[in-house]
């Protein structure tokens, strides 16, 4: 697999070895971003196309990738849906546009977060950090494989089966998934799946991330997503699993 697309399970990702990639045409943004976050202690790699970001990806794999949605003569949704193809990388976007589907696409084609500009220096900061504690492996779980008639979630593998054959998912949809799985008929607001999942919550991130992301879950395991079995919308409450 490309630059260890299978991240070790036991890898716990601090400030003290993260490793981000910027990907901005801009020079001066590149720079102004690395030493944001090198202030906060964090490693930065800068690209500024799709193609050197995607070279720096097959050298070494990083540990968030923060990616500008208007590149110079690039789409940045294009190169997330490469990055997609190959990589179990969290990318958080960035634009300078304001339009709701923009975010909806982006979450659409994997994005873990999605950041307009002007920004702050702490709410990009806290973001970066919301989204790499989802990396510390290092808390002891129950790593036998989930399984509800034809669904299967193998935790080691982080993969999903649905009538023992694989379904690719993104490492947040694994997260989400497995979160609700892991409390069958258990409901879960919005808020609530923002905190645990996300480790954020609706002052840093829209709740719209959390029902994208089970949009796009129903898309790949229900055979009728319309009318979900496993992941089910509790009106006016929230989410849950029924097993």
């Amino acid at each position: 697999m490309q630059a260890d697309t299978a991240r070790a399970m036991s890898t716990t990702v601090t400030k003290a070895h993260a490793r981000l990639l910027v990907v901005d045409d801009d020079p001066e943004v590149r720079s102004m971003l690395g030493r944001l976050l090198e202030a906060e202690g964090y490693r930065t790699d800068h690209a500024a196309t799709g193609a050197e970001a995607l070279e720096s990806l097959s050298r070494h794999l990083s540990d968030l990738v923060i990616l500008d949605v208007t590149l110079d003569g690039e789409n940045g949704f294009d190169i997330l849906a490469t990055i997609r193809r190959s990589y179990d990388v969290p990318v958080i976007m960035l634009t300078g546009r304001h339009d709701e589907s923009d975010r909806v696409l982006g979450l659409r084609l994997g994005a873990d977060d999605y950041v307009a500009k002007p920004f702050s220096s702490p709410e990009l900061a806290a973001r970066v950090a919301s989204v790499l504690r989802r990396l510390d492996r290092s808390a002891p779980v129950n790593d036998q494989p989930l399984c509800f008639g034809d669904l299967t979630l193998d935790v080691l593998s982080r993969e999903v089966l649905v009538a023992g054959k694989l379904v690719p998912t993104t490492a947040k949809e694994f997260d989400l998934l497995l979160f609700l799985a892991r409390s069958p008929r258990q409901v879960f607001t919005r808020q609530q799946l923002l905190e645990q999942v996300w480790s954020s919550s609706a002052d840093w991130q829209d709740a719209g991330t959390v029902t994208e992301h089970v949009r796009r879950i129903r898309r790949k395991v229900e055979k009728d997503p319309e009318h979900p079995k496993w992941v089910q919308t509790v009106r006016g409450v929230g989410y849950r699993f029924e097993p």
